[in-house]
């Protein structure tokens, strides 16, 4: 479910709150699926719960979980969050494509290593 790569120089709550925001984002998670409790999830990472709560407050900030007193978190409905994502990773796709055209790159090389990326990712 959630990998922590400690060779990443990102903190390790970022790193949860990053699967967790692909999960919701590409449907595994759906709105109103319980999150796992901070105290169990945890455990199965080894973790320091506050760690886990930390990226759970972050989630729920962003928009991705919401918390119910005495019951837990769930997910939202995430339609917003989604749209925002989406617009946000296309301005960050761009911004990085004009880069590498300003680089020189041309725009077959560009073609190519998305269909690269894409293979690979359907590989998974």
């Amino acid at each position: 479910m959630i990998l922590i790569d400690y060779k990443d120089r990102r903190p390790i709550y970022e790193q949860v709150v990053e699967r967790f925001q692909q999960m919701i984002l590409c449907g595994a998670l759906q709105p109103g699926d319980a999150m796992p409790s901070v105290r169990s999830l945890a455990m199965e990472l080894s973790l320091n719960p506050n760690t886990i709560q930390r990226a759970y407050q972050e989630l729920e900030r962003s928009g991705y979980i919401y918390s119910m007193q005495g019951k837990g978190s769930f997910v939202s409905d995430t339609q917003d969050a989604v749209a925002s994502r989406r617009k946000e990773i296309m301005e960050e796709f761009s911004a990085c494509a004009k880069r590498a055209l300003e680089a020189g790159l041309s725009g077959q090389e560009l073609a190519d290593i998305l269909k690269m990326t894409i293979g690979e990712r359907q590989g998974d």
